[in-house]
């Protein structure tokens, strides 16, 4: 396991904005308005690094991380996506609406377009980070858009759901059923912050659990609900695309995969399959850590900074 390279008792606080960082807007080519941030480096810049987050995340749950990154010297950017965070759109006042989406194609298009403009305007090298489904969603953009980082990092991958003793074809199955039965835009299930096995589906630290429903109290436009059975079909049809032989395997940039042994979300079995695959790809697994490893209590966090770190150091160096 990599050497932690952050003290378990940095200072940082987790409940305010940091010094330098900037909120703005960003516009998708069909004028879907994104909250973004840009947090330039302090000094001689290292280089670029873009976060995206995962499902139902917001900008502020990731600030610890990019702090460690920018203390780094990078220059860290990123969006919430579309429908989400600070980038709900219309329903924006809504209070945690189900999160309904019918297809990530909208999001991978978003991604590619953020890209774009990033890699134009920023000093190489480029990496790209990105959590959850957002990994999901910055693998896809590579194999299916084109981009392109120096390197990419994906964080507890979303490249299947973990169906659990569900056979996959049974809840595939399942999902389809009540989606054509009308149930498609309702919440697959009930999310209730305060039961601790929620807690523990994501992090170990109930500190950092907590900083998350307390900016969603701050910000109550950045929480949304549970998953609908659309947005369940619809991470079914990703992972089946990124499964098909031949998806993936033309992505040749370097990539770094971190898996959390204790994941109860996304499933092991597809992030251990795309690594095989994948022409020059690294696999480090984190025996201990749930699923928000970069929110994960001290111990996995660092390790799993640190194996970024590394990773970085090698195939995304300063120039």
């Amino acid at each position: 396991m990599p050497v932690a390279t952050l003290p378990a008792d940095s200072p940082f606080d987790r409940r305010r904005y940091p010094d330098g960082l900037v909120l703005r807007s960003w516009t998708a080519a069909d004028g879907w308005p994104h909250r973004a941030y840009r947090w330039p480096a302090a000094g001689a810049s290292r280089g670029s690094l873009l976060f995206q987050s995962g499902r139902a995340d917001f900008i502020e749950k990731y600030l610890e991380a990019c702090d460690h990154w920018h203390r780094g010297g990078w220059a860290v950017e990123g969006f919430d996506w579309r429908g989400q965070g600070g980038s709900r759109g219309a329903d924006a006042d809504d209070a945690a609406p189900a999160d309904d989406r019918t297809s990530f194609d909208p999001l991978i298009d978003d991604l590619a377009a953020f890209v774009a403009d990033w890699q134009a305007r920023t000093p190489a090298p480029h990496v790209i980070v990105a959590h959850s489904m957002g990994a999901h969603v910055a693998l896809r953009a590579c194999a299916e858009r084109g981009v392109s980082p120096d390197a990419l990092v994906l964080v507890a991958p979303m490249l299947a759901l973990n169906t659990r003793r569900l056979p996959t074809w049974l809840a595939r199955l399942a999902i389809a059923g009540a989606v054509r039965g009308g149930r498609g835009r309702r919440e697959a299930w009930k999310d209730d912050i305060d039961d601790p096995a929620r807690q523990l589906r994501l992090t170990a630290s109930r500190d950092r659990y907590e900083d998350s429903q307390w900016w969603k109290r701050e910000r109550p436009g950045l929480g949304v609900g549970a998953p609908s059975w659309n947005w369940l079909a619809a991470a079914m049809t990703g992972a089946r695309r990124i499964a098909r032989r031949g998806a993936v395997e033309a992505v040749t940039l370097p990539i770094l995969l971190l898996e959390a042994g204790r994941d109860e979300l996304v499933a092991a079995h597809a992030i251990e399959s795309v690594a095989r695959r994948l022409p020059d790809a690294e696999l480090v697994r984190l025996p201990d850590a749930r699923h928000e490893i970069l929110r994960e209590a001290d111990g996995q966090r660092l390790a799993g900074l640190a194996a970024i770190d590394s990773f970085l150091a090698r195939k995304a160096p300063p120039r």
